[in-house]
């Protein structure tokens, strides 16, 4: 009886995790086949008259990737007519700016300002000048497939769509980095995730490399807001719209360039799905916000917040067990445990020695990720100021 209560704690704290990186994914899969049952399935419908769209870019010394990007936005599959495409750069000090006015100033608009204070006041400072009716955000360092504007548009002829997501694809130039691997290996999944999302109710955020949103559901964020497209795109859809996936329209982004530069990036979007989960809080009241809110905690908040926590306390929660009642039972669960942590290690150690093993990136890059949501309280609480810039991490 000592351990019970225990032993009640590690299986609480377990089946919270089970649930959220595995157990989740499964319930969504039984949901949604459910509902194909009973449901019709959606057709995309194209608009027979294609409204007038936004390109909206943020910037900042994007110099390297300039011509690239408008090449790829001037071969995209839409009437040139009605594709207006704009750079927002902020604080660019390189030769952005001059690349742009110069080389592509007939095809492309530049809203400049010499002060940077990041992205998210960047995307609220351009807006005020955008007047088409649709706007489809994109990073400069992506590219997307020559479809996707005709795809995301076509979305938005189902009045109730607020927010189209497209899809986040990684380019891995060398599987045998654990960077674009795991990264790889980890949008594949999420994207299954998202479909899934989508087709049950709504997708849960957008990824900033491609997402759209109307014009009139467009709403100022504070400055210093870390995830600019997962505020944006929830907030659209706690207004009573949804948000479509949509993976026919894809970005296509370099995974970081070492395991170094992908912290950068994961502890700053752990950073901001911490600052979000709290700027979103009214989002989690089921009872205002339905499905939408179970959607939210299973994907996100769970993650965000008291998931990686658990996951760590397991071990020295299932040590203490195995001490007190000497269980058979939590020794082979134990050494299940350590084992998976062996594995991890294992997997970083090859990453720094450039070994090729795509199975042991899988431990690795899941410990990783979750290493890097603990790090993102103590990011979170040193931020000072109202700025929402950042360090770019270097891509491969």
């Amino acid at each position: 009886m000592k351990t019970i209560w225990i032993e009640i704690i590690f299986w609480i704290f377990l089946f919270i995790v089970f649930y959220t990186y595995i157990g989740y994914g499964i319930v969504l899969y039984l949901m949604v086949k459910i509902k194909r049952i009973f449901g019709n399935a959606n057709k995309t419908i194209y608009p027979a008259q294609m409204p007038e769209v936004t390109l909206f870019i943020t910037a900042f010394n994007e110099e390297d990737v300039v011509d690239e990007k408008m090449q790829n936005s001037l071969a995209l599959d839409y009437p040139k007519e009605l594709l207006h495409i704009v750079w927002v750069t902020d604080g660019s000090n390189d030769g952005t700016n001059n690349r742009l006015q110069t080389k592509w100033k007939d095809d492309t608009r530049v809203l400049f300002s010499p002060e940077r204070r990041g992205k998210t006041a960047a995307i609220n400072r351009g807006m005020q000048f955008i007047e088409t009716p649709i706007i489809v955000y994109t990073d400069a360092n992506t590219m997307i497939n020559k479809e996707a504007i005709s795809e995301i548009v076509a979305e938005f002829n189902n009045p109730k769509v607020g927010c189209v997501a497209g899809e986040k694809r990684i380019a891995i130039q060398d599987k045998s980095d654990a960077a674009t691997g795991g990264e790889g290996i980890y949008w594949k999944y999420e994207s299954t995730l998202k479909k899934l999302d989508s087709e049950l109710y709504s997708a849960v955020g957008a990824a900033g490399e491609l997402f759209a949103i109307r014009k009139s559901l467009f709403e100022t964020m504070p400055t210093d807001t870390l995830l600019d497209d997962f505020i944006l795109s929830l907030r659209i859809a706690m207004s009573g719209y949804t948000i479509a996936y949509c993976s026919n329209a894809y970005a296509i982004e370099s995974g970081s360039a070492d395991m170094v530069e992908e912290e950068k990036r994961k502890v700053r979007i752990a950073a901001g799905g911490l600052q979000s989960v709290w700027r979103l809080r009214p989002l989690l009241n089921p009872f205002k916000y339905g499905i939408l809110s179970f959607q939210y905690v299973s994907h996100r908040v769970l993650r965000w917040s008291i998931t990686p926590i658990f996951l760590f306390a397991l071990v020295p929660i299932n040590i203490l067990i195995v001490i007190l009642n000497h269980s058979l039972f939590y020794t082979v669960v134990l050494a299940l445990q350590i084992l998976f942590y062996l594995l991890g290690y294992w997997g970083y150690y090859l990453s720094t020695k450039k070994i090729k093993n795509k199975l042991l990136f899988i431990p690795y890059y899941f410990l990783f990720m979750n290493i890097n949501v603990i790090k993102g309280f103590s990011y979170l609480s040193k931020r000072k100021g109202n700025s929402g810039s950042w360090e770019k991490a270097k891509r491969a």
